[in-house]
């Protein structure tokens, strides 16, 4: 099983890096997580570069992928060439997208008829691409889902634990990354979260 997380230059470290290690506490062999870029190397909003383990192909051929935010994200939508190789697909893979990254799905119409969450920020260019925006942290619909705002990762990543995995590894993964002393708050808001969608 091979989740990658779409990552470009100018990205949100609490999108990619969150999902990237909620994703690897599923302990299981042929389980693997990878950062994927156009670049070999990829520099964050806030200066912390990164080596990516994927290319955009590995993506394409992953079973899940999500797509993280970043400041530079409108000029990655606006670029034919670059959303040209993003060949993903709704009917094989799990696909999910994070604040902006919201917009890459939308440019690709994988959005259509479907409404999705993001941050504020970004919120009137998803409208503008034609998808209404709601007023919170999660929404999927089939093998499609959204999450508004940088902690909002959490969930696309127990999303997709359950999807593949089961609701009791969803589960397990959040508790290990949950604050001591608040476990059962941190599980329960984020299975609240997902499970009318899984």
């Amino acid at each position: 099983m091979h989740i990658t997380i779409l990552t470009f230059e100018g990205f949100n470290e609490l999108d990619s890096l969150i999902a990237l290690n909620i994703l690897n506490r599923v302990r299981k062999p042929g389980w693997q997580v990878s950062i994927a870029s156009p670049a070999a190397k990829i520099r964050s909003m806030n200066g912390v570069v990164l080596e990516a383990q994927a290319s955009l192909k590995d993506a394409c051929e992953a079973d899940a992928v999500l797509v993280g935010s970043g400041i530079q994200t409108r000029g990655v939508a606006a670029d034919a060439a670059l959303m040209s190789q993003l060949r993903l697909d709704p009917t094989r893979q799990l696909l999910g997208a994070q604040c902006s990254g919201t917009l890459i799905l939308a440019k690709l119409g994988l959005l259509d008829g479907v409404p999705a969450c993001t941050d504020l920020t970004t919120k009137p260019w998803v409208e503008e691409a034609g998808v209404p925006v709601l007023n919170q942290p999660f929404v999927a619909k089939g093998n499609v889902a959204t999450a508004g705002g940088c902690l909002a990762s959490q969930y696309l990543a127990v999303w997709v634990i359950a999807r593949l995995e089961g609701v009791e590894a969803a589960r397990a993964a959040m508790q290990h990354v949950a604050p001591v002393g608040e476990r059962e708050i941190y599980v329960t808001r984020a299975m609240a979260n997902i499970a009318p969608f899984i």
